[in-house]
């Protein structure tokens, strides 16, 4: 078997609202798929992380760079090719953009696998700890409004997630510290006393504005702080999670297994969040996920994207071992963006029906057994929302 042709699929549409996070406000929704092809008429599905014009570029990488590359190599030689790959673009970057267009091809690789083997991905990886998985839904997405109006709006958004039936909720930051814990006083509220709650800053923070505003997610009792400061800057994770009670999360911005021992070595999370569209695939995800292990660091995947990276977070959320061992273990969740995306609600030909499982089974979501990734995607919906570029 050999590959015949990679393509990439990047997808647009325009949001209801204008969503925000400590960054930037978008009003449109991307998703880039990669489609991998063989002469035995097998075909994989990847996504490649990375919005709007990031996502053009990248499908430039895996078309452009990637694709000749890998012409006529066996799919399932997908280790021999992720070096391959890696080591012929190392030099033009070992993270960022060339690591995300190689993961959206490495996951194409291991749908093929599975397809070839007729078993989903957990079981070529070694088997299922767990058939399903709990669920946070996150929401309180920013809006260009005032304090006091999105703080009313995160109260009902947040109230209106817990009762969708999901196990936790996370909101977003980024006015500035005060208005800030002022959001977080306000989803509290909407949740009760006893429901998780997780807030993402998104990098936005110094160091001592980050202690700032977690020293009042202790007293909120939050669950994880995520992304309070640069991703560069590992001595502020380690200052935090020493100086804080409210557990450090982060890593969606870190990439292969060498960037991640840093990130590990030094001892600054207490929650690792690999993303595994963008660190270099599910090859790299697993060796990632070993050294979390190995430095007893427990891990939640980082999802974002449409349906086919939720399919992939669910194979590997599956393969996840318990961490460190015992009956009443810490258990994984699945991160789930209630806001509007079609390209994860309307992409597969058999929804995954998140909400709906959630709703029927008091927050949890069962782990596609078919083989490979366990879905594929509607081609007519494909071409109904691809950009060029």
């Amino acid at each position: 078997m050999k590959i015949t042709k990679v393509t990439s699929h990047v997808l647009q549409y325009e949001l209801p609202e204008l969503l925000g996070y400590s960054q930037q406000y978008y009003a449109k929704r991307s998703a880039h798929l990669v489609e991998v092809e063989t002469d035995d008429g097998i075909t994989g599905w990847g996504e490649c992380f990375g919005p709007g014009n990031i996502a053009l570029a990248n499908k430039s990488i895996v078309e452009k760079v990637i694709q000749p590359l890998i012409l006529g190599d066996d799919p399932l030689d997908r280790d021999v090719i992720w070096h391959k790959v890696y080591n012929l673009t190392r030099d033009h970057g070992q993270k960022g953009m060339p690591l995300q267009a190689l993961s959206g091809v490495d996951i194409a690789l291991w749908d093929i696998a599975g397809k070839v083997a007729g078993l989903p991905i957990h079981k070529l990886i070694g088997g299922a700890h767990r058939n399903e998985v709990g669920v946070y839904g996150y929401g309180m997405m920013l809006r260009p409004e005032d304090t006091a109006s999105l703080a009313a709006r995160f109260t009902d958004e947040a109230a209106a997630i817990r009762d969708m039936g999901f196990e936790a909720t996370k909101m977003k930051v980024g006015f500035g510290p005060k208005d800030d814990v002022k959001l977080a006083e306000a989803v509290r509220r909407g949740v009760g006393d006893d429901y998780p709650f997780m807030v993402d800053a998104n990098h936005c923070y110094t160091t001592s504005d980050a202690f700032y505003v977690g020293r009042a997610l202790e007293e909120l009792e939050a669950y994880w702080f995520e992304e309070p400061v640069a991703p560069e800057d590992l001595d502020g994770y380690r200052e935090l999670r020493a100086g804080l009670s409210v557990n450090i999360a982060g890593g969606e911005a870190e990439f292969n297994r060498w960037g991640w021992r840093a990130i590990l070595e030094n001892r600054g999370l207490d929650i690792a969040q690999p993303e595994v569209c963008a660190l270099g695939g599910i090859s790299e995800y697993l060796r990632v996920l070993a050294l979390a292990h190995a430095h007893f660091t427990p891990v939640a995947n980082h999802v974002w994207g449409s349906a086919i990276a939720v399919a992939a977070n669910l194979q590997l959320l599956a393969v996840m071992p318990p961490l460190p061992g015992g009956m009443h273990q810490w258990e994984p969740w699945l991160e789930f963006d209630t806001t509007d995306n079609r390209f994860r609600d309307h992409l597969l030909l058999e929804p995954l029906d998140i909400q709906g499982q959630v709703k029927r089974s008091g927050g949890k979501v069962a782990i596609p057994t078919g083989p490979g990734l366990g879905v594929e995607p509607d081609r007519d919906f494909i071409a109904r929302h691809e950009i060029d570029g």
